[in-house]
């Protein structure tokens, strides 16, 4: 890494380069009154040793033009390994023990959790209106990492949630942490945390909804089903856009209702962007869907 020219917000990831991010940001900085702003891609192995989460950081913070960072697939490492290192924390990185976001104000370095807020969204974009409540389903989210937590997260939050929320990983730390989550939360949703995809799937009641959170499909090759039965009506969600997508050309062979992650993407961007620049980014209406717009050409 080497001392940014202009303002810089970096993208720490596995596979960065990939992204349609990269040539989305430009359009969206010219939009947006970014003019000059640059994207720069970090790439780190799943599970990267401490030392190389805390060099990167440190770097951030150090840097005088380095704005800020999304964080993607590191989210919890990168949280645990640097955590000494924020001279703030927002209380949902706190509650959720991730880090999404990092911005830099008057020599602060904040650590962020975003994706409860962009998952959110992006739910609220698919989901019919009343949809828990009306169907009494359920939410099943294959892997217990920062995503899964966001979204359940969220889910636990409402007035209107899913009667039960089935959360699978297998590692079991993993599972404990988000636990520890609602624990904390103290949600009146019962979470059930489970090892078996497939036995998960196949006791879901109609109408659930089924995310694919493993980056499976994306990050790795193939989907966390090996033999799925999806319920009647549900709802499969990748957060992946891009990849081969295993998972959702699964649920629509089953005729399932299949969303990819491509407006969790727009939400999850544009809410570091604002936070990191500063600026003001409406999450609806005619500027959102000019992001969009823009963003729709580099979609593949």
């Amino acid at each position: 890494m080497e001392p940014a020219r202009v303002p810089t917000l970096y993208f720490i990831g596995v596979t960065t380069g990939r992204s349609s991010i990269r040539t989305v940001f430009p359009k969206w900085a010219r939009q947006l009154g970014l003019d000059g702003a640059e994207l720069v891609g970090v790439d780190l192995p799943l599970h990267a040793p401490a030392e190389d989460y805390r060099r990167v950081v440190e770097f951030i913070a150090g840097d005088p033009l380095s704005a800020g960072a999304l964080v993607t697939t590191h989210k919890i490492d990168l949280f645990h390994a640097c955590r000494d290192l924020f001279t703030e924390i927002d209380p949902l990185a706190k509650l959720t023990g991730e880090v999404s976001c990092l911005s830099k104000r008057d020599g602060w370095l904040i650590a962020h959790a975003k994706d409860p807020i962009s998952a959110g969204l992006a739910l609220d974009a698919f989901l019919p209106a009343g949809h828990w409540s009306e169907s009494g389903a359920e939410a099943f989210l294959m892997g217990a990492g920062g995503a899964s937590i966001a979204i359940s997260w969220y889910l636990a939050q409402g007035a209107d949630g899913p009667t039960r929320i089935v959360v699978s990983d297998r590692k079991p730390e993993r599972l404990a942490e988000l636990r520890a989550v609602h624990t904390e939360l103290g949600t009146t949703i019962p979470l059930e945390t489970v090892t078996d995809n497939d036995a998960a799937l196949a006791g879901l009641t109609p109408g659930s909804l089924v995310v694919n959170a493993t980056g499976l499909g994306k990050d790795g090759p193939g989907s966390p089903l090996t033999d799925p039965r999806f319920p009647d009506a549900a709802i499969a969600w990748d957060l992946n856009y891009r990849g081969d997508l295993v998972f959702l050309d699964q649920a629509r062979a089953e005729g399932v209702t299949a969303h990819d992650g491509w407006v969790y993407f727009l939400h999850g961007w544009t809410q570091v962007i604002a936070e990191v620049f500063d600026i003001t980014i409406p999450t609806s209406g005619p500027a959102f869907d000019t992001l969009g717009t823009l963003a729709t050409g580099a979609r593949r």
